[in-house]
């Protein structure tokens, strides 16, 4: 008989076989679901209620992505210009939102490996408005007494995982030096709204330009994915 580490060993690695074969089996089954229906790509940039969206969807039944696999193939994928392995976890899912969904260019690999799917560009009040709410979350989360957090302290942030924040300041444009610049960081948020606006200009049925605090924004967004609801308003996540 083998000694017993030798038998615990084997043991646990036919348990992580199993588990192994029933993740894949069940990502299988999650594509099967979703083959052939509309996919909602929710585009608009971090911190305009990209998270209340995907509750809304949630809420009306929707497949939403898993997004700590989005975050994860964010790092490792889309600063080297590599599309594929977005587009094929999009496979997973009806509805996809935040990282890299909210980055510049995701949307157009997207609609051209998902023709007929569906975009919603979500937006604040104005620019200042955006400004201010991101780095009051930044401040809150990863800055110390209330000031907002340095560049190494965001490379050193696991909010999510290691990366992620840091990543999110490089789409924005802005240096270490100055990390929340508003002058930058508001010219890149208004030139991404424009970039959506104009690459979808002759197809208005493709993209929904919503904000969630604007009273009706929810029955256009109702109305434009098919759905029904007896809610009146967005469920309100992640307020700042």
């Amino acid at each position: 008989m083998l000694p017993r580490h030798y038998r615990n060993a084997n043991r646990d690695d036919v348990m992580e076989r199993k588990r192994s074969i029933g993740k894949r089996v069940r990502a299988a089954i999650k594509r099967w679901k979703v083959a052939g229906k509309t996919k909602y790509f929710c585009i608009g940039k971090n911190k305009t209620g990209t998270t209340s969206i995907e509750r809304a969807f949630r809420d009306l039944g929707f497949a939403v992505g898993r997004q700590a696999e989005a975050e994860r193939l964010a790092l490792e994928h889309y600063f080297e210009g590599q599309f594929d392995p977005i587009i094929d976890y999009c496979r997973s899912a009806q509805v996809f939102q935040d990282v890299p969904f909210s980055y510049p260019e995701t949307y157009k690999h997207l609609d051209k490996a998902y023709p007929g799917s569906k975009f919603i560009l979500s937006v604040r009040d104005d620019a200042e408005q955006w400004y201010r709410s991101l780095t009051r979350f930044h401040a809150k989360r990863f800055g110390k007494n209330g000031e907002l957090p340095t560049a190494q302290q965001l490379k050193e942030s696991t909010y999510i995982q290691p990366g992620r924040m840091y990543s999110l300041l490089r789409i924005n444009g802005t240096s270490d030096e100055d990390p929340y610049n508003k002058e930058t960081l508001i010219a890149n948020y208004e030139r991404y709204n424009r970039d959506v606006i104009e690459y979808f200009k002759d197809r208005p049925d493709d993209l929904l330009i919503i904000n969630v605090s604007k009273p009706g924004d929810y029955q256009r967004f109702v109305e434009f994915i098919g759905a029904n609801s007896t809610s009146t308003d967005f469920p309100w996540e992640n307020r700042t």
